[in-house]
Order: C-alpha cells, then sequence, then structure tokens
C-alpha cells in the first residue's frame, strides 16, 4: 500500500489541510494519517490514537475528512528512531499511510514525498533541506509565487483540503495496479 509524507517549511503552510484533501481525494483507501511532532501537546504518552472526529485538533480533522485511523507521535529527536520502531508495530502493515513530517524520512522510504513550499519571510525548519532532497513534487498555494523547485513538479492548489485533478492523477499514476 502507499506510503505518502507530507512536510513543509513551517507551522501553518497547509500540510494539515493537504493531508485531508489527500484523505478525502482518495476515499478508496482506508488511510491511517500519523503526524509527528515533538512537541508534547500537554500530553505523556508518545503514541496516542485519536477517536472524535472535529476541527479542534490536526488529528482530529484526519478523522473528519475519512481517515481509518489517525495517530498522534510526540518524540523529540533522540527518542523519535525508538518511538517510531513502536508505531510500525501499532499499525497494519498493509495500512496506507500518510505521514505529516519532515523527520519521518530518516525513518522509512516513502512511495511519494511532498514538499509543501509555503515560504515567507520566516526560516524554514531546518528539517525542510532534508525532506526537500527527497520530495517528488512540491505543492503552493496558487498565489504563491516562489516556485524555483528544478526537476520535480509543482502542484499550485488554491485551497489545500481541496486536491487538484492534476495532482490525484499524478498520484495515482505513480501506484499503477498497487491501489486495492
Amino acid at each position: 500500500m502507499p506510503v505518502i509524507v507530507v512536510g513543509g517549511t513551517g507551522r501553518g503552510v497547509g500540510k494539515t489541510s493537504l493531508l485531508c484533501g489527500l484523505v478525502a481525494g482518495l476515499p478508496e483507501l482506508r488511510w491511517t494519517v500519523v503526524k509527528l511532532t515533538s512537541h508534547a501537546h500537554g500530553k505523556d504518552a508518545s503514541i496516542m490514537e485519536e477517536r472524535a472526529p472535529g476541527q479542534h485538533t490536526d488529528t482530529g480533522r484526519y478523522l473528519a475528512a475519512g481517515a481509518y485511523r489517525a495517530l498522534l507521535v510526540m518524540a523529540q529527536d533522540s527518542e523519535l528512531g525508538a518511538v517510531v520502531r513502536r508505531l510500525w508495530e501499532q499499525i497494519d502493515s498493509n495500512a496506507p499511510l500518510l505521514f505529516e513530517s519532515n523527520r519521518i524520512v530518516d525513518y522509512c522510504q516513502p512511495d511519494v514525498c511532498l514538499a509543501v513550499d509555503g515560504r515567507s519571510e520566516v526560516a524554514d525548519k531546518p528539517s525542510y533541506a532534508k525532506l526537500l532532497a527527497r520530495a517528488d513534487a512540491v505543492v503552493v498555494r496558487s498565489q504563491a509565487d516562489r516556485v524555483e523547485h528544478r526537476a520535480r513538479p509543482v502542484f499550485h492548489l488554491a485551497d489545500m483540503d481541496r486536491i487538484s485533478l492534476p495532482l490525484l492523477a499524478w498520484l495515482r499514476e505513480r501506484w499503477t495496479g498497487q491501489w486495492s
């Protein structure tokens, strides 16, 4: 099954919205969506499963968009390897996976890696350069004017949670014969 990683230049660039758009745009798949964060969110556990769809959390938004499962993985860089190993034990190896993370590319080989480029005058996350080096395509808001991404497709979306037909076709083409 497909593994898609979505990362981005920083907070508020549309990563969560893009993931919700992918879940809604590819309803034939029963997605497990995983958000990886270094923020504790006031919780002690390193892997939490969201049960309530809604708009109050990113993981709730994934469920509201149609995800089968939504997980929040909280780990600092020094703990991430161990936490990701525990995560692999908790998910179905045949489940299609969506990750919201720049850092996960150190621990898995995604089928597709999408970089959300929401550059502004704020510096990019340090982990973005590594993700961008692995990215298969870049997604920008339609009003964004910076698209200097050589040798990879750039998809312009007016609304990150409404995936364009060209992006959907591009994703489906990458897994011809592997979608069931």
